[in-house]
């Protein structure tokens, strides 16, 4: 096969390389591996030194070890149907040890007597020999050993890949390319943090000559990535504020007052402070984009509306987008009991929606006769039109992706953006997320709201927990109890939602009125149920996760969460902040029967703590950045060294040098900068991260 004539390292496909061809780079395919820099920057999870060499007289029993011989005889013996141990006589020049091989009976033909060796494997002492139970292998012939003999890396792998044959391919990559990759970091950060030039730190990543090399190769990568992801991101925020907006507003007036006097409690010191950030934007040239975070229950909403409210009194238009039907009809019924009565109208678009409905809510959107409109994703569908829209505020942003962002911002002329979240995030990930936007954050909770009591027990404790329900029903207040996640199956789990509902209808809390949600109902049927709860028709509320963000009845005061130990942090906070939103006391109870170190650590970091940022930072260390997001909902790209946790120094120098680079580059049109801007443009175009302008 005739190789591509291709001079770049990130077309070149890798089967053109020798010995890979069409098969083994279909294997490599499954790790995302389709070019040979896509090989090369597979780089490797662990290495093992293998350096020190020892004589077998040395060797403890147990112990791994390498070790160097000659070949001076070979065994083969087949103790049972199915085992074949081929042993190979080697010396080492102070007597004789033997390795082992088992069912590999080619390893005889492939190293004959008189082949130098080195062999890596467990020791095992006996009857005065020395066995080595043969792990890897290499044979000494004068060129550069890679398994044995050396600091050995160890790669992910899949299927039929075997580490001796990555490290083969890389080894060949590196041969034929890492001369020929160019350099696109500007020249003063290598120097200033002491990072190794590309073509030296790939060599050294992969192979390295000590541990302290591999350590500093790993260094520059880990820079590389971040630097790159926050050149992007300052880049974006750039061309952001360098954007004119096409409307204006008027003073916050007789609307906002108003709103602000009927309210039944003054803004908290956060909210407060969060709003004249929001009118600080709003004044601006340039659009908002401003994340809004606070925990559960700390009162974001209010803000937003306030944020739409300046918009309609504007003669403008506002939007509230939402990633579920539950969560934009929660906020839908919120709207309408804050504007109804000063006159203000909104409009819900869901996909459940008869067709008649939809159409005048579209045509009311399209005139501009609509100032507000609630919705989901189907906001962002092609034939939602604006006259003039000015705002667009996000729920829970972490649910969506870039894309769908930057698609609701498309609908107006650069409007003002604020994107809002219920799960706090961690400052290492808010600059790797939304490094575009300015953040306000509300910490303190509204005056009169007690912490929720957080308990765990034991299933065998359920009984009790029961009769807790019981008195607080009878009491007047309510409850929900949140069914085990079964697997991955929605079926299963609302299975599980309806079987638990009947028993306890029939069972603990036959005195009780009980009602079912879930994710498989309708949304008029979710609907008619969450209206039954929060009218005081419901006593008893058993769900699935549906219920996790957006419900809001200040009545209930207990919460059950079944097999807590299977949520994550994050999912069981959210739980945890339905209830604690009127003036009674109330609880959340953890029912579980923890078996792993994980689950406990979880548990106990939510019976410690009702702080979502701490709960927030804890739950980044325990799933790492990916899980924490989820890597596609969040548009955050795939990270092949960094980690946001540990490497949360590096992303703030990063970060730092990015900003400074793009405020003195702004478009990395300088020649000293081509490589950069052709890299980034590499990396990112497909990611999203390219796409706001």
């Amino acid at each position: 096969m005739t190789a591509l004539s291709v001079s770049n390292p990130a077309v070149q496909p890798v089967q053109y390389l020798k010995s890979v061809g069409p098969r083994r780079a279909a294997l490599l395919g499954r790790l995302g591996i389709g070019t040979v820099w896509d090989l090369l920057y597979h780089f490797p999870r662990a290495y093992h030194d293998r350096s020190l060499i020892k004589p077998a007289h040395a060797c403890v029993h147990g112990e791994q070890a390498t070790l160097q011989g000659v070949v001076a005889a070979a065994q083969e013996q087949k103790p049972r149907r199915g085992l074949t141990i081929t042993k190979l006589v080697l010396q080492d020049g102070a007597g004789i040890f033997y390795a082992v091989w088992f069912n590999q009976p080619y390893i005889k033909k492939q190293l004959p007597t008189g082949t130098r060796l080195l062999v890596t494997g467990k020791v095992e002492r006996g009857y005065g020999a020395v066995q080595v139970a043969v792990s890897d292998y290499e044979v000494l012939d004068g060129e550069e050993t890679l398994h044995a003999g050396r600091i050995v890396p160890v790669y992910p792998l899949t299927g039929q890949l075997t580490q001796r044959l990555m490290r083969s391919v890389v080894r060949q990559a590196l041969d034929e390319w890492a001369g020929q990759m160019d350099e696109f970091l500007p020249p003063a950060l290598p120097a200033r943090y002491h990072l190794p030039a590309l073509s030296t730190a790939l060599v050294q990543i992969h192979f390295p000559d000590t541990e302290r090399e591999a350590r500093r190769a790993q260094k520059r990568f880990i820079f590389e990535e971040l630097f790159l992801l926050q050149l992007v991101l300052a880049g974006r925020r750039r061309r952001l504020v360098r954007q004119e907006k096409g409307h204006s507003y008027r003073p916050a007036g007789e609307l906002v007052r108003r709103l602000l006097d009927t309210l039944p409690f003054q803004l908290t010191a956060g909210q407060e402070q969060a709003w004249r950030e929001i009118c600080r934007d709003m004044d601006a040239a340039a659009p908002m984009n401003r994340l809004l975070q606070g925990d559960v229950g700390a009162g974001k909403t209010v803000v937003a509306v306030l944020t739409l409210l300046r918009a309609v009194e504007s003669g403008l238009q506002g939007a509230l987008m939402a990633p579920t039907e539950t969560l934009a009809g929660q906020h839908y019924l919120s709207l309408c009991r804050l504007l109804e009565p000063l006159g203000v109208k909104t409009a819900l678009l869901a996909g459940g929606m008869k067709n008649r409905e939809r159409e005048a809510v579209l045509a009311g959107l399209q005139s501009g006769e609509t100032g507000l409109v609630v919705g989901t994703h189907a906001l962002i569908q092609e034939v939602v039109q604006f006259q003039r829209l000015a705002v667009v505020v996000i729920d829970e942003q972490h649910r969506f992706g870039v894309r769908q962002r930057a698609h609701l911002q498309y609908k107006g002329r650069h409007p003002d953006v604020l994107v809002m979240t219920a799960t706090p995030i961690p400052r290492t990930l808010a600059l790797t997320l939304y490094g575009d936007l300015d953040v306000s954050t509300i910490k303190e909770l509204p005056p009169g709201r007690r912490p929720v009591q957080t308990l765990a027990c034991a299933p065998a404790q359920l009984p009790d927990v029961y009769r807790m329900i019981l008195e607080q029903v009878r009491e007047g207040r309510q409850a929900y109890v949140v069914c085990p996640l079964v697997e991955e199956s929605e079926k299963l789990d609302v299975q599980a939602a309806v079987d638990l509902a009947a028993a306890l209808a029939a069972g603990p809390l036959k005195s009780c009125r009980t009602g079912l949600l879930h994710g498989r109902l309708k949304a008029a049927e979710k609907e008619q149920v969450m209206h039954a709860f929060r009218g005081g028709e419901i006593d008893v509320l058993v769900a699935t996760t549906v219920v996790e963000v957006g419900v809001d009845v200040p009545n209930a005061t207990v919460m059950v969460i079944l097999d807590a130990d299977r949520f994550g942090l994050a999912q069981l906070h959210q739980l945890r902040g339905r209830v604690g939103r009127g003036a009674h006391q109330s609880y959340c109870i953890l029912v579980s029967g923890a078996r792993t170190e994980e689950a406990r650590t979880r548990l106990a970091a939510m019976t410690a703590t009702t702080d979502g940022f701490v709960l927030a930072e804890k739950d980044l260390q325990l799933r790492g950045p990916g899980e924490f997001t989820g890597t596609r909902q969040s548009g955050l790209p795939d990270l092949k060294i960094a980690d946001l946790v540990r490497d949360w120094r590096a992303l703030e120098t990063a970060r730092s040098e990015a900003v400074k680079l793009i405020t003195a580059d702004p478009d990395l049109t300088a020649p000293e900068h081509r490589a950069l801007a052709e890299e980034l443009k590499r990396r990112f175009s497909r990611s999203g991260y390219l796409e706001i302008s």
